[in-house]
């Protein structure tokens, strides 16, 4: 069980807070509210559980607590919704899509002798309440991290984080992963799971190892980002720190991430912006489009295996027992296809005698499906996707700023998180950041070319 310093920590984050936005430019102050909660605070299940409200984690309590500071202390300077109809309903069949859910759940669910109780009022306030706060950080980064100078700091943000990060990883990979039971009292996850081989992966103060990961991987390619905008100085020593993070990625022994940085170094270091857009828009339609694409049986799955059991016939089996949960969970949902089954565990498959969970879910885009159906499957990973198509169409408008060349890169790791959701849950706040930040981007790009999208929408009427 979490200690006193784990509550106290998730207590005071809001005076740490207020005390970055007194202090800091409002772009430097948003972006480390949220990393440095989801760098140092205790992850669940740490949590302040008050009556109508969802859990307060590590990820909830930063972002309404940033919402509010930055709306008491600096205003607003757009408005909260994004610009385009078509943003707009996502967001709100996000936030919403809870209510149809309660709605077409009220009755138990029994498996045998075990019974899951149906879903209410509260319920319903909950997720609400959850799903806006969730988004917080998404419609802020818009507001303010959506300009040259907000991008920059993001990025530099993200490699810095990598960088301090790293130590105590470093010390865990020495030492076993210990730091979180030292510091706040408990192991938040599996210790088996964060040994690998003859050695351990770090998990330090996030969910999972492969959380940890995927974060050194951002911090890499922030790493590689810079490289490109500075004078041959400063360039020598971004390569240097994206080499280092690199080192540091192989030491967490995560293949699936490991790739992603072998894959994206070269494509964000060498390639024009508009080539790397163009790339992160076609990852983010086989990502959306991955879940029928499956069930057409459109992905090479037999191959994969294959190729995953020449590494390693564990990764092998990992997989496998992925995939084959998957199917289980799929027909699962398929039962309530539209809004899904809503919260308590109502998505997955219990033994009827001792009410255990007899499913895994690991995929983002499984579990969305499984607890809010394909409407809030849609509206959670369109709000992701539209950001980049939106770019892609635009991205001819976007200019040849120093500082705006980052979106290039900052686009391909919102895009390879994408990916990286269907066999993981990696949505975390930096995912919404990155998310935000590209759609504004996408945004003031679209203001700036009116003939030309309404050149193209002429175009396309068809012939009467």
């Amino acid at each position: 069980m979490p200690n006193a310093l784990a509550f106290l920590m998730l207590a005071a984050w809001p005076l740490v807070t207020l005390v970055m936005f007194r202090r800091w430019p409002i772009e430097r102050a948003l972006i480390w509210s949220l990393l440095g909660a989801y760098m140092m605070l205790p992850p669940p299940p740490a949590a302040f559980d008050f009556p109508l409200m969802p859990p307060l984690t590590k990820e909830s309590l930063p972002s309404l607590a940033t919402f509010v500071i930055c709306l008491a202390v600096c205003g607003r300077r757009a408005p909260l919704l994004p610009e385009g109809w078509l943003a707009r309903a996502l967001v709100l069949v996000f936030v919403f899509c809870p209510v149809a859910t309660v709605l077409t759940n009220t009755e138990q669910v029994v498996f045998g002798a075990i019974g899951l109780p149906g879903l209410g009022l509260k319920d319903m306030v909950a997720l609400v309440l959850l799903q806006f706060i969730l988004l917080l950080p998404f419609l802020m980064a818009r507001q303010y991290l959506a300009t040259p100078e907000g991008l920059r700091e993001m990025v530099l943000a993200i490699m810095i984080g990598g960088l301090i990060y790293s130590a105590p990883m470093l010390l865990e990979v020495r030492l076993s992963p210990q730091l979180n039971t030292w510091v706040y009292g408990y192991f938040q996850h599996s210790f088996g799971q964060m040994m690998r081989g003859d050695g351990f992966r770090p998990i330090v103060f996030m969910y999972h190892g492969l959380w940890v990961a995927f974060f050194t991987v951002m911090a890499m390619i922030c790493a590689v980002a810079l490289a490109r905008e500075g004078d041959a100085r400063r360039r020598v020593l971004m390569l240097a720190a994206a080499g280092y993070l690199g080192v540091v990625l192989i030491l967490c022994k995560s293949l699936g991430s490991l790739i992603y940085g072998i894959y994206l170094a070269p494509l964000a270091l060498f390639l024009p912006t508009s080539l790397q857009i163009r790339i992160a828009a076609g990852m983010a339609v086989v990502a959306i489009a991955y879940p029928v694409l499956k069930g057409a049986g459109l992905v090479p799955l037999d191959w994969i295996l294959e190729q995953a059991g020449k590494i390693s016939p564990e990764r092998a089996n990992s997989l496998q027992f992925r995939l084959d949960n998957e199917d289980r969970l799929m027909e699962r949902a398929l039962e309530k296809p539209l809004f899904g089954w809503g919260s308590w565990g109502r998505n997955h498959i219990l033994d009827p005698v001792s009410g255990t969970i007899e499913t895994v879910a690991d995929g983002r885009w499984i579990i969305v499906i499984g607890v809010f159906g394909w409407v809030g499957y849609l509206a959670e990973f369109g709000l992701i996707v539209l950001p980049i198509l939106t770019l892609w169409f635009y991205k001819n408008s976007l200019g040849d700023v120093p500082h705006q060349r980052l979106v290039g890169p900052v686009t391909l790791l919102l895009a390879i998180n994408l990916m990286d959701m269907l066999p993981n849950a990696t949505l975390t706040p930096l995912t919404w950041l990155f998310a935000g930040a590209v759609l504004g981007m996408a945004e003031t790009a679209r203001r700036r070319t009116p003939v030309q999208s309404k050149r193209r929408r002429l175009r396309w009427r068809p012939l009467m």
